[in-house]
């Protein structure tokens, strides 16, 4: 597997999914490797560059000169210097144990994923966790967007099979790409039920108290546009009005932090909204637990992993109807919905949580059932190696239909294939 995130660096869900699944997989016996990017544990010990975690081997990538930091100017430069780094970690790995399929996860490790491919004549499945064009509601601004477009558009390309978390997703990468409808399939996030459910009672207790004891809405995610926070800090004074001494505790990190901040003083919410940064794994299940209600506003959303860990954690989610999210978080069901960009219903819809505890409880223990039924990642190891094993069969099909034609130019009729040759 290649992916730009992997434990201890985590930026998003696309991280914490390849952790789940990797480790997933080796537990149902297959040999994983993940090859990924160096970073440092929460304390600034590096991790190691070679190691076993969990049964999976994680194999990592140092950062080349030149040397600058990674933010949205030099994403692209950034990508293709660790392309650079990734690629030759992979191949030191190939040359101790064998693969029978390359896995990427996104744009970011394309170059890789393509190199691999070819080197070593492996068939590539690729998972698609978001799309340019989806984050900018259907257009590509800039040329940086127009060039992370068309690195998409040749994963896919070279991709024997391509993953995509949600139907939703799905329509949206076919319809992008111009893929054939039998070359994509859906195989869904998931989330590890034991690591977010019965979090220690003392740490949350002291978490609500820490904040004052009052209701507590909570969101967690990258601060970006698409994420929708905007839509959640203009229906906090209505609900800071509703319901004396809530907090809305707002945990991530992301460009768009500044101008968050900065909403957030101009609607005057000094004393209702915290800005978090990021929240390590281990105290997030704490966070989740402590809140009355996790919000997950997304303006776009491939699928919404962090709903499921909500879930897990036991607390009601009220999310925007859009994109993935609108396929598992059902309003009155599983959830409570509201129409994407608007505050006033998101209110609405967090006001009820708060203030219907029968209605709660309710949409608890229905999503708690979903989880058991569809998004453990067990179920979900199993349907990507079916996956791997659809790619393998249609790369060994491929090249037998190249020998054949191969066959059919070189050797002229009457060879030493034909029956009629004596």
């Amino acid at each position: 597997m290649l992916s730009w995130e992997y434990p201890p660096v985590l930026v998003g869900g696309l991280g914490r999914h390849v952790h789940a699944l990797a480790t997933a997989l080796a537990a149902a016996g297959h040999t994983v490797t993940v090859a990924t990017r160096h970073g440092h544990h929460a304390d600034g010990s590096p991790a190691a560059m070679d190691e076993t975690v969990d049964g999976v081997r994680i194999v990592r990538a140092p950062q080349d000169p030149p040397l600058f930091d990674f933010h949205q100017d030099t994403l692209l430069p950034w990508t293709l210097a660790f392309n650079h780094a990734l690629t030759r970690t992979a191949l030191r790995a190939a040359k101790t144990q064998d693969f029978d399929v390359v896995h990427a996860h996104d744009w970011l490790v394309t170059h890789a994923a393509v190199t691999l491919k070819h080197h070593l004549e492996l068939p590539l499945v690729a998972t698609l966790h978001s799309t340019e064009a989806g984050r900018h509601q259907g257009w590509l601004p800039d040329d940086t967007s127009r060039a992370i477009h068309s690195l998409e558009w040749w994963l896919t390309y070279e991709a024997r099979r391509v993953l995509t978390c949600s139907a939703y997703m799905r329509d949206e990468v076919d319809a992008l790409f111009d893929l054939p409808a039998d070359k994509t399939e859906v195989v869904p996030n998931g989330v590890d039920v034991s690591a977010f459910a019965s979090p220690d009672p003392a740490r949350v207790a002291a978490t609500r108290s820490g904040f004052g004891g009052g209701p507590i809405v909570l969101h967690a995610g990258r601060l970006v546009h698409e994420k929708g926070v905007q839509d959640l800090l203009d229906a906090a004074p209505s609900l800071a009005a509703a319901h004396p001494g809530l907090r809305v505790l707002i945990a991530g990190e992301g460009p768009w932090e500044t101008e968050l901040r900065e909403r957030a003083a101009r609607l005057g919410l000094g004393d209702t909204v915290r800005f978090l940064g990021f929240v390590s794994g281990e105290n997030l299940p704490v966070l989740l637990a402590a809140a009355d209600c996790f919000t997950i506003p997304s303006r776009y959303e491939p699928f919404g992993m962090v709903a499921l860990e909500a879930v897990a954690a036991g607390t009601v989610v009220v999310a925007a109807a859009s994109g993935g999210l609108a396929e598992f978080i059902i309003d009155s069901e599983t959830g409570m919905t509201h129409r994407p960009g608007d505050p006033a219903a998101l209110a609405a819809a967090v006001s009820r949580v708060l203030t219907e505890p029968a209605l709660a409880a309710r949409l608890r223990a229905q999503a708690t059932e979903m989880i058991d039924r569809h998004f453990t990642w067990g179920p979900i190891a199993t349907q990507t190696v079916a996956a791997y094993r659809t790619a393998a069969d249609g790369e060994r099909d491929m090249s037998a239909r190249l020998i054949a034609e191969e066959l059919r130019v070189v050797i002229p009729e009457g060879n030493l294939f034909s029956r009629d040759r004596r």
